[in-house]
């Protein structure tokens, strides 16, 4: 049951999302990451079908890439979610991914800034914004909690209210997440919230 969500901040943008690699009544993993580092500083972060989230988000990663590669310049956070609701467009009307994204970037003229899509291809800018059975909890938290121009330790404080709400409250609650960051710094991982870890097992 996967929960993705994300805010914006003052100079910094921070999106969080669960671990787990699920199939009907299975977990096959609980550290799986589903915030890709896009560039430097773009951050996306994906919740859906897993092949088609893995597929789709390694190939906006690339065409970022070869775009800054063939004309010496990244794309803005702003080009890049429209380029990927574009691509989600397209796929729409012959094979659609079913992928729900947050893409959060900072940009030396606009700041930080966070982008909604989903997978019917709709962008939104938004302050605060969040995908999956945890969005029903942590839209709630950010709605009473949020405001604008809060602190990277306002921010961080927010999101762990959010991961206990969906722990607590959600019957099928991932136990681990992971809180990546981006700001002037670039986008970097933050931190991870684990209540369970993988434990190898040793061969006989």
């Amino acid at each position: 049951m996967e929960c993705v969500f994300g805010l914006v901040g003052n100079g910094f943008a921070i999106v969080a999302a669960d671990t787990s690699a699920v199939h009907s009544i299975l977990v096959h993993k609980s550290n799986e990451d589903k915030i890709m580092i896009l560039d430097s500083h773009k951050l996306i972060a994906a919740s859906g079908e897993s092949g088609d989230r893995v597929q789709f988000t390694e190939y906006i990663q690339k065409n970022v890439a070869l775009y800054q590669f063939r004309n010496g310049i990244p794309l803005t956070t702003a080009a890049a979610a429209n380029f990927t609701r574009g691509e989600l467009a397209t796929a729409l009307r012959k094979n659609p991914y079913f992928v729900n994204i947050l893409l959060a970037g900072y940009d030396k003229e606009t700041g930080p800034s966070l982008y909604y899509i989903d997978y019917i291809a709709t962008l939104h800018k938004v302050d605060k914004g969040a995908f999956g059975y945890g969005s029903y909890f942590s839209l709630s938290m950010m709605d009473r909690h949020y405001h604008s121009g809060m602190t990277v330790e306002e921010a961080i404080d927010l999101v762990d209210k959010c991961i206990m709400e969906i722990r607590s409250r959600l019957v099928v609650a991932p136990p681990n997440f992971v809180i990546k960051i981006v700001d002037k710094d670039g986008a970097r991982e933050y931190a991870w919230r684990e209540s369970v870890k993988d434990v190898a097992v040793a061969s006989a």
